[in-house]
Parts: C-alpha cells; structure tokens; sequence
C-alpha cells in the first residue's frame, strides 16, 4: 500500500480524497490549519514554506502529496483590493508552490504531486480575476514542475474542477435560483460534487498510472470546453 500525505485536507476535496485514499487500504497524513473541521494529524499553514518543507521531510517516504489548499473570492478586478488580491494568491499559488518546493526537495525517489487549480483558470468567467490568476499559475506551475522533475520520476499533474458543492461555494448554490444557474453553466446539467473531484486526484496519485504527468485534467462537467445546447 502506498502512503500520501494531504495539505488542507479539511476542504471537501480534501476530506474526500483522504476517505478514498483509506478506503483503498493506503496511509494518509492530514493537515489543516486548525482542528475545527477535521481532527487532522498535523497542524499547518501551508503558505509557510519552511512549515511545508519540515512536514514533507518528516512524513516519511511519501508516494504522493495532494495540496487541496485555496479560496474563493468573486470581485471584479476594480473592486478587489490589494488584500483580497494578496491573500487569494497566497492560499492557492503560494501553497502549490509551497507543496512542489518540498516535494522536489525530499521526494528524490520519485511519486507524484497533485494540485487544483479551476475551470476559471480556462475559460472566462466574470468576476473571477483574482482566482482565476491564481489558478491560471497554478497551470503553468504544474507544467514547468513536470519538466523539472521528470528525470527524477516525480511527476506533477493538477486537476481543474468546476463549481464544487462545499461550504466554500455554500454562497453560489444556497438557494434554488443560483443553483440552477450554477447548473445550467455546466454542460452535463449539475454541480460536482467532492467524490467527483476526489476520484480524479486518485488517479493521479495511483502509481499505476506512472506515465503521467503535466497535466491539467478538467472534472467540471464541461464548463471549462463545452457549451451547452441551449433549451428552446
């Protein structure tokens, strides 16, 4: 069995992936910034990169890392301010980067690297211009990555989900009208759910499909490359 260690895992991505992780009999490492969603294994702010770099040395020899860290803040660009735009940056981008500096660093025997960045990141959506940059690098560090790192048999892919039901997105989806909105974008007629996205970052994980690598694999029920047909 293979044994993985997830940053953020009290997103419901995160919590999701660990679940099936375990179901499958492997080993997972949990962290969080506080115990006040999940009873993590280990305490951390994962835009520390020396936090992130101790915890991916001390977990031993790890088969995979997932970074589930992010936010969501939906302001158009001339409404956002240099906080907002700051911290939106640091809790996806910074962490990513975060997550791949430590797994260079200590993942010498090779294992893969999971990240999320978002259908926002390739197709444009209003009022998503700071998430949408965060996101948007998160793509072009997960291809550099693989290139850096592929001769060391580290691969580096991310997922890009579109609208995942969370508490995170509770605001885009609490009532039926912006439901079915949020609906409608998507091709395939509904919102993700975090099983959907979970099962895509296993896959990856899964050393059984050690031959890939720099990529960037949509689970957002088309929104990021299909328009719908419209109902007459």
């Amino acid at each position: 069995m293979a044994h993985f260690l997830i940053l953020a895992a009290a997103s419901a991505i995160g919590q999701a992936t660990a679940s099936q992780l375990r179901a499958a009999g492997h080993t997972v490492v949990t962290t969080a910034r506080d115990r006040s969603r999940i009873d993590a294994d280990l305490l951390l702010d994962a835009r520390d990169f020396d936090a992130v770099d101790r915890v991916v040395r001390d977990a031993g020899q790890l088969d995979g890392i997932v970074n589930c860290a992010g936010s969501l803040m939906l302001r158009a660009a001339h409404l956002t301010t240099r906080a907002q735009y700051d911290e939106t940056i640091a809790a996806s981008l910074t962490t990513a980067f975060a997550t791949v500096r430590a797994a260079g660093r200590h993942m010498t025997q090779g294992g893969s690297v999971v990240l999320i960045s978002s259908a926002a990141a390739r197709t444009g959506l209003a009022n998503h211009e700071a998430i949408a940059a965060a996101k948007a690098g998160i793509i072009g560090l997960t291809l550099s990555a693989a290139a850096t790192y592929a001769g060391s048999g580290l691969r580096v892919n991310a997922i890009a989900p579109g609208l995942i039901a969370s508490p995170l997105t509770a605001a885009l989806t609490g009532s039926e009208t912006s439901l079915r909105v949020s609906e409608a974008m998507h091709a395939l007629g509904r919102i993700g759910q975090p099983q959907d996205a979970a099962r895509a970052i296993v896959f990856l994980l899964d050393p059984a499909n050690d031959w890939i690598t720099g990529q960037v694999l949509g689970v957002d029920g088309g929104l990021g490359s299909v328009r719908p047909k419209m109902k007459m």
